[in-house]
């Protein structure tokens, strides 16, 4: 039980919530009809999207009546699906701010409700119990009962998954800095969580032989490595080559994250032996099992954007490894063969950094600086490191293999302290990165020229690295990245790593 002095602070607390909330509301008010009423056509578009709110969105039930409330008609959620489908961008930004702020929690009422768990403190546990539960079914949204029931309707799962694509535009874009947007948002992806939890997911293998239209989605949605034409895909659902996809009963003929695998005797280091060479054998022989000793996970790619933050890519690897111990049991090495997006607009704004700051000496040795400037014939000091910067920006280096080998070993080292040493929050801030860490992958091994399309030179120099997977050792893992913040990482990495710190003076 709480003490009656922090009873009495509580109350205090909840006496100026209520204050603040008042003129929160009444300052949202102003803006609102700020909102309302920049011109007269868009005011009869408020209009009509008042009466369609009104409409659709039910009072949320009384405490005492929410188990025999009889539910609203389908009518109510097909209505709102087709209306929203009508309205432009700017429109729809107008109806999500209006549904949110409009329909979302009775501020009053919940208010009110936290008092009266206040006074309730001294009493028997079976009223405190039952003034949570009061308080927490009034800080329910109004318009989340409306989306559990857009759930029920056919095509509705998919109607919310794009509605929350379009709220996370919003608040990316800065269309709309409103914390009611915000948490329609956390709503959305709470609810779409729980739809889409693993327990709900089915795990399919694409095949040849899966249905055309499945076939031409898994292209289209393919985004690390281009599918270039249907020979292309062919290959990648062929012999020595898995893909799979999970999918959802209320979205059906939908992937909703898709996993390529090549199945390989070791751990590839390049991905054109995988996507752009003709391997041997060709595609249309048999797997000879004995060859089969490593699987590695080279392309894994979201499709909905509505699910953002809903957990699906690190469960979908798990899985796909059972599934593949189940096939292959001798099979013992997992690996990703995994593309650096970002790491070469991150270098050139460390050079232009270094440039201003005057210590451009400092991310190269000299005699690796004499070689640049040899190569591009640039002088010394500042005109060298503007060589550098115009080299990497036009890939123009690759076409030669004097420069290609001078900056391998400079690359190298930039981009192992790109993956291990950049930090958001104290976590990778390469998203990739972050993704494999988190599910409790080393940070095991960078390549070079592993990359050579056009897309994979200037996104990261044509270096790719491999997070392997030690199974037994992946939990661990994951806990000391997730909880401390460590990455595992191997001598290799380390060792590139420690001559950018001892060459950079970190």
């Amino acid at each position: 039980m709480i003490s009656h002095p922090v009873i009495c602070a509580l109350r205090n607390s909840v006496r100026c919530w209520r204050q603040r909330a008042v003129i929160r509301a009444a300052v949202e008010a102003s803006d609102l009809c700020g909102w309302r009423c920049y011109s007269t056509s868009h005011q009869r578009g408020v209009t009509g999207m008042e009466e369609i709110l009104s409409r659709v969105v039910t009072p949320l039930p009384t405490y005492e009546t929410r188990d025999k409330f009889p539910p609203p008609p389908e009518s109510n959620s097909v209505e709102f699906m087709h209306f929203y489908k009508t309205l432009d961008k700017e429109d729809k930004l107008g109806f999500l701010t209006k549904l949110s702020h409009d329909f979302g929690v009775d501020h009053k009422s919940a208010s009110e409700l936290a008092g009266k768990l206040l006074d309730t403190q001294l009493r028997d546990l079976a009223t405190i119990l039952q003034a949570e539960d009061r308080l927490r079914y009034s800080l329910t949204p109004r318009y989340k009962q409306l989306l559990n029931h857009i759930s029920k309707v056919e095509g509705g799962v998919k109607f919310l998954v794009d509605l929350r694509a379009d709220v996370l535009e919003i608040i990316s874009s800065k269309a709309s800095d409103s914390p009611h947007i915000r948490d329609l948002n956390g709503t959305l992806k709470s609810l779409l969580s729980e739809w889409f939890s693993v327990g709900l997911l089915r795990l399919e293998r694409i095949t040849w032989q899966s249905p055309c239209e499945i076939l031409q989605k898994i292209s289209q949605y393919e985004a690390v490595h281009p599918v270039r034409n249907w020979t292309d895909l062919k290959r990648r659902v062929g012999p020595y080559r898995r893909c799979y996809a999970f999918t959802h009963a209320a979205m059906p003929g939908e992937p909703l994250v898709v996993l390529h695998v090549a199945l390989t005797e070791d751990i590839a280091d390049n991905i054109q032996s995988i996507v752009r060479e003709i391997a041997t054998p060709s595609p249309s022989s048999e797997e000879d099992v004995n060859k089969v000793n490593s699987a590695i996970f080279y392309s894994i790619s979201s499709t909905q954007a509505g699910l953002q933050g809903v957990e699906l890519g690190n469960y979908l690897i798990k899985k796909v490894v059972r599934e593949l111990q189940s096939e292959f049991p001798h099979m013992a090495q997992f690996s990703s063969l995994s593309p650096i997006p970002g790491f070469s607009s991150w270098l050139q704004g460390l050079l232009s950094q270094y440039r201003k700051e005057g210590r451009g000496s400092d991310l190269l040795s000299e005699q690796e600086w004499r070689e640049v400037e040899q190569a591009t014939d640039s002088e010394p000091g500042t005109p060298a490191v503007d060589a550098l910067r115009k080299l990497i920006s036009t890939s123009d280096w690759t076409r030669s293999e004097r420069l290609s080998s001078v900056l391998e070993p400079v690359l190298m080292r930039l981009c192992a302290w790109y993956l291990y040493g950049e930090k958001r929050r104290g976590y990778a801030l390469n998203p990739v990165a972050n993704f494999h860490l988190q599910n409790g992958a080393t940070m095991w091994r960078l390549n070079w020229n592993a990359d050579t399309s056009p897309r994979g030179v200037a996104n990261s120099c044509g270096i790719m690295v491999n997070y392997r997977y030690f199974l037994n050792e992946t939990s661990t893992n994951s806990a000391l990245y997730l909880q401390n913040k460590v990455i595992t990482a191997t001598e290799q990495v380390l060792g590139f790593v420690s001559q950018f710190q001892k060459n950079s003076k970190l």
